[in-house]
């Protein structure tokens, strides 16, 4: 059976009890985690009133075709700058092709001939390098796209598209259904009712078959849901929201066996054939019934196309060079064997390069031919579009010249904390081990410091006790956070980078992330507070016991907001876990447990003002030893001095001149610093895509270049030239790219 969450509809939870002030520790947060949950719960399942209605090209109503786009390029090059003797690299030769609306083209060829690389170009999703160089020319509907400074990549035309990663990412605790209605409701305009929302994901359900699976979780590799083409299926149909003329597709039978894979396909070249669009696909070694569905076919070995055309006449093709297709073989296997490299022995490898050669020249004469064949057919294309207006629209038509527009930052803010809010109340699973360890971990530890008394040998009993609080807490919040937020950062950065426009912005969706787990993440200290502060024994009022709360719980806000600051920072989870931890440890250091405050070097003493385990052992420490007299015991002969008082203590550890406030609102501080920083780096690190530059602006700008470099090369002579320092020539190298 497979795992299914509760239906409803998108509702955020009901509104918390009001909060009651207890301490100035626990004060400020809850008042703000009070005042974000008031702000975020939905007023309407529309919108907020104040937002009113936009005009949009969206119809609510259900078309069978898109409007036809038709992709052109031209001399396509794409050139890597390597720090070896050649200098560079080219990824992309001169690649010239075309697809049409209504046709499935599929780019093949082995590995590293460059397909992956193509189908990023033409999608625009190659990222931003200034080692990388683009250029060419790409049409679309007989426009070209230009990427000059003076004007925006697709000024001169306006057209949406759809980009199926090769990896299917999504929140894991979201139903097939759920995820599809959230992905409707913050990419479609709020003109459109939520019921014309539903039904538009009700009719793509079916029309992927998806509707069997429509209420079972995604699922992960840890949690179990659907199966890997149905989150194939899932991917396509969360693009298809927003009605894209041309869909890009990046191995989409990656990881799939042979009935999903054709399955996948299947619905690919239904959007094609049916729906109107061109589907642009990159696939490495199709079976043969998949061979059969493509319409087009771009054949590419080490950057450079070999065979581009009908996927009818490429066998032929072969055929009439010498390459005949044996009976009952695959021909996506026959050609890919042709234009691979043998590099078994240095002679196979002579006999496969020559061949690969042969076909590569054989390409070149047929170029000018096709080159005259793609501007004639995109001409008449260009004509066509401009004299007749679009039979209608997919799902949700968008006509040329306007943009989908998104809902207000309100209901973004309502939406995502909804979904934020499921996913975290829905992972039973971490939830309870994250349970589990800190009731184990208030077991173990109030089992060893139990009743621990007011004798001498309490007092050190009790500064390690505070110390292992202080520690747990951080870390327990730490880890979760590092491993879920890096993963659900991959989510939102495909999210904001999807198409032509993201769903929503940076600040919505940190606003609505901290809401949903500013009170989960102040459970889990609760609980182990809540159980070892009575079995150890330390002071039991109620003022005591809650200001020991409130110190944990914005200690492990603390630490969340750290590890959300590393989680932009690392690329994966598993240097997430490398380096937040080791950061922990200097932190631990410096707490004032192991290496008092006055002893700590003064180039290292910006590491303890850091601190989050510092500040939380110190207010730990003045809340439990203010106020607290200790026994003296009777000795027989001469010994250290004995401990009377607990300001005797604060004073050892250098905190006597503190106050438990005052160390609250530097951890305070510090978490909000934090959070402060995780935003910037998720509004700076927004996904940039290079651009594919016009010959005329290459041209343009090395001839830039190379005055820049002139002027600097004279401005060398003439300090060389007073200076006698001989003259260093510039390097010749240009790079261009954005």
């Amino acid at each position: 059976m497979r795992p299914r969450a509760t239906k409803g509809q998108l509702q955020p939870p009901s509104r918390p009890p009001h909060h009651v002030p207890l301490l100035s520790a626990v004060k400020l947060p809850g008042l703000l985690a009070v005042t974000l949950l008031a702000l975020l719960l939905p007023f309407t399942h529309g919108g907020y009133w104040w937002q009113g209605n936009s005009n949009t090209a969206l119809s609510a109503t259900s078309h069978e075709r898109v409007s036809p786009v038709r992709l052109d390029w031209e001399g396509i090059t794409c050139e890597l700058q390597v720090k070896t003797e050649e200098g560079s690299k080219n990824l992309l030769s001169q690649v010239t092709g075309h697809a049409e609306p209504g046709r499935l083209l599929a780019i093949l060829g082995p590995s590293g001939s460059g397909k992956t690389t193509l189908l990023n170009v033409l999608a625009g999703q190659v990222p931003a390098s200034n080692a990388l160089t683009l250029s060419g020319r790409l049409y679309v509907n007989g426009q070209l796209l230009s990427a000059s400074p003076s004007s925006s990549f697709s000024s001169s035309v306006d057209y949406t598209q759809a980009y199926v990663r090769q990896q299917d990412l999504f929140y894991s605790q979201l139903t097939v259904r759920e995820t599809l209605v959230m992905a409707a409701r913050l990419r479609l305009p709020p003109s459109l009712t939520l019921r014309e929302k539903t039904s538009l994901v009700d009719r793509l359900l079916k029309r992927l078959g998806l509707a069997k699976a429509a209420d079972t979780i995604v699922g992960d590799d840890k949690v179990r849901g659907i199966s890997g083409g149905e989150k194939k299926r899932l991917s396509l149909a969360c693009e298809l929201l927003g009605s894209p003329s041309l869909i890009f597709a990046d191995e989409p039978t990656s990881g799939l066996d042979s009935y999903q894979s054709l399955r996948v396909m299947e619905n690919l070249k239904d959007l094609a054939t049916q729906g109107g669009h061109t589907v642009v696909i990159s696939i490495h070694q199709p079976r043969s019934s998949i061979f059969t569905l493509f319409d087009d076919v771009v054949l590419m070995t080490e950057g450079e196309v070999v065979y581009a055309g009908e996927a009818a006449k490429m066998v032929p093709y072969f055929a009439s060079l010498g390459y005949p297709c044996p009976k009952n073989f695959n021909p996506a296997e026959h050609v890919l064997d042709l234009v691979s490299v043998d590099y078994t022995t240095s002679e196979s490898e002579v006999l496969s390069r020559t061949r690969v050669a042969a076909l590569l020249a054989s390409h070149r004469a047929r170029l000018p031919s096709l080159l005259s064949s793609i501007q004639s057919s995109r001409d008449a294309h260009a004509l066509s579009s401009t004299s007749s207006s679009p039979d209608g629209g997919g799902l949700v038509v968008k006509s040329a010249g306007t943009r989908l527009q998104r809902p207000g930052r309100f209901e973004q803010c309502r939406l995502l904390f909804t979904r934020s809010w499921r996913q975290i109340t829905r992972s039973t699973g971490a939830n309870m081990a994250r349970a589990a360890s800190n009731i184990f971990s208030a077991l173990v530890f109030g089992t060893l410091f139990f009743q621990m008394g007011r004798g001498q040998s309490s007092v050190q009993d009790r500064m390690g006790l505070l110390q292992v609080a202080a520690i747990n807490a951080a870390m327990s919040s730490l880890i979760k956070t590092i491993t879920v937020f890096i993963k659900e950062r991959l989510i939102v950065a495909r999210e904001r980078s999807s198409g032509k426009g993201s769903s929503y912005g940076p600040g919505p969706y940190f606003i609505s992330k901290l809401a949903a787990e500013l009170p989960v993440t102040a459970l889990f200290p609760c609980l182990f507070g809540g159980i070892m502060y009575p079995l150890a024994g330390l002071q039991m009022t109620t003022r005591k016991f809650l200001t020991f709360l409130g110190v944990l719980i914005i200690e492990s806000y603390a630490a969340a907001g750290f590890g959300m600051f590393v989680g932009t920072l690392v690329p994966s989870v598993d240097a997430g876990l490398a380096v937040a931890p080791a950061v922990m440890v200097l932190f631990i250091v410096l707490g004032g447990y192991y290496v008092n405050e006055k002893s700590v070097p003064v180039a290292l003493r910006w590491i303890q003002d850091v601190s989050l385990i510092k500040y939380a052992f110190e207010a730990l420490c003045i809340n439990e030893f203010q106020g607290l007299e200790f026994e003296q015991e009777k000795r027989l002969g001469p010994g250290p001095p004995q401990v009377a008082k607990g300001e005797q203590v604060l004073q050892r550890l250098n905190f006597h001149e503190s106050t438990v406030t005052r160390a609250v609102v530097r951890q305070s501080a510090l978490a909000g610093v934090s959070y402060l920083l995780t935003y910037l780096m998720l509004a700076l690190k927004k996904p940039k895509f290079q651009r594919v530059l016009s010959p005329e602006d290459m041209q343009k700008g090395k001839k830039k270049k190379m005055k820049g470099e002139k002027k600097a090369k004279g401005q060398i002579q003439g300090k060389s030239g007073q200076a006698g320092v001989p003259v260093v020539e510039a390097p010749s190298s240009v790079r261009v790219g954005l």
